[in-house]
């Protein structure tokens, strides 16, 4: 099993922010990263960021995305984020399972973040050399985690929008566990 991580509003000072795993078994894991690259080249994109999408690639890649094989745990925290000791308790919350072949984080994060996760991984016994950081490039099953985040954060601040419940609806039975 590959556990590919990304969040949406760590930035922010108010709300809540989206920590979201995405989860692929490792038969997997190559089929789902091409399903990635051929869904962006459908839509006439290079790689897939929430930010920096319209409403319309938002949709049609979430649409897509959901056909393929995974599943996601999510958890809300309370921001600010950083200083908030519930992003250790997330994690030990979702990260659950033994049978991990690598977990990869957005390596956009700082050596803080790295470690609070390596001592969660520690706790629960699963070796710190299976976390890697990587980018949305290398991986693009990060660009799914990212999609998700984005999504389920947009959500939380906008619970009435009716563009995000029709995308939280594409998804939403792929969530097998939700912290908040």
């Amino acid at each position: 099993m590959y556990i590919f991580l990304d969040e949406s509003g760590v930035d922010k000072q108010k709300s809540k922010s989206s920590i979201v795993l995405v989860y692929i078994t490792t038969d997997n894991l190559n089929i789902l990263q091409n399903a990635v690259v051929e869904i962006e080249k459908r839509i006439g994109i290079k790689n897939f960021h929430w930010t920096y999408s319209n409403w319309k690639v938002r949709k049609v890649f979430i649409e897509e995305i959901s056909k393929q094989d995974f599943k996601v745990k999510v958890a809300l925290i309370q921001n600010p984020f950083y200083a908030d000791i519930s992003y250790e308790y997330a994690l030990q919350h979702l990260v659950i399972e033994k049978n991990v072949v690598s977990l990869i984080i957005d390596g956009k994060k700082g050596r803080s973040y790295e470690r609070k996760f390596k001592k969660v991984l520690r706790d629960k016994g699963i070796s710190v050399k299976k976390l890697k950081t990587g980018n949305d490039e290398s991986f693009p099953a990060l660009r799914i985690a990212d999609a998700i985040a984005g999504a389920i954060r947009f959500r939380y601040d906008n619970p009435d929008d009716s563009r995000i419940k029709n995308l939280y609806d594409k998804f939403h039975k792929k969530i097998l566990f939700t912290l908040e």
